[in-house]
Parts: C-alpha cells; sequence; structure tokens
C-alpha cells in the first residue's frame, strides 16, 4: 500500500501546483489591464491547463486504488477526489486522506 500512497501522494502536489498556476493566471488575467505581464502569465497557463487536467483524471484514478487499498468508506473517497477540484484544499486533502492511510495501517 506503501506504493499506491506514495503514488497519489507525488500525484496530488503535481496538480495542485499546476491548479494554483492555472487559476492564479486565469485571475490574474481577469483583473488586469491588456498590457499587463499577468496577461502573457494568463497565457501561458492557459497552455498547460489540459495537461492539467490530464493528471487529473490520473489523480482520480489514484484515489479510488488508494481507496480500495485502504478501505476508505465512499464518502471519504468522493470528498478527497472533491477537495482536489479546488486549488488550495488540494493540499488539505492530500494530507488528510495521508493521515487516515497511516493511520489504518
Amino acid at each position: 500500500m506503501r506504493a499506491a500512497l506514495l503514488r497519489y501522494q507525488i500525484a496530488a502536489w503535481v496538480v495542485g501546483v499546476f491548479a494554483v498556476f492555472v487559476v492564479g493566471g486565469w485571475v490574474g488575467k481577469l483583473v488586469t489591464d491588456v498590457d499587463s505581464p499577468w496577461q502573457d502569465f494568463g497565457e501561458q497557463t492557459a497552455a498547460i491547463s489540459p495537461v492539467h487536467g490530464f493528471l487529473y483524471m490520473v489523480l482520480l484514478v489514484f484515489i479510488a486504488m488508494l481507496s480500495r487499498r485502504a478501505g476508505w468508506s465512499l464518502g471519504f473517497t468522493l470528498a478527497t477526489m472533491l477537495l482536489g477540484t479546488v486549488p488550495v484544499l488540494s493540499f488539505y486533502a492530500e494530507r488528510r486522506a495521508t493521515a487516515r492511510t497511516r493511520a489504518g495501517d
């Protein structure tokens, strides 16, 4: 189960960091002027948005695999999946899921 937990942790952090950049670029692009450096940053983060989406799907698979091995409830599993969609809460979800998995060992 350690390998499944490690895969989940790495994927959760990568997806979380990507989410912060994508959402940050999107918000920066919305609230700044056209000539702002945030506009360029928003364009660059828009390019990684599809990669983030693909990696989120991989994360969902890793959550499902870990959930089965660790014996999580359906509610906990779904909450972990949903918390992964919110940029800052995704890091909380990873810590929460890691703690529950290690407590079950």
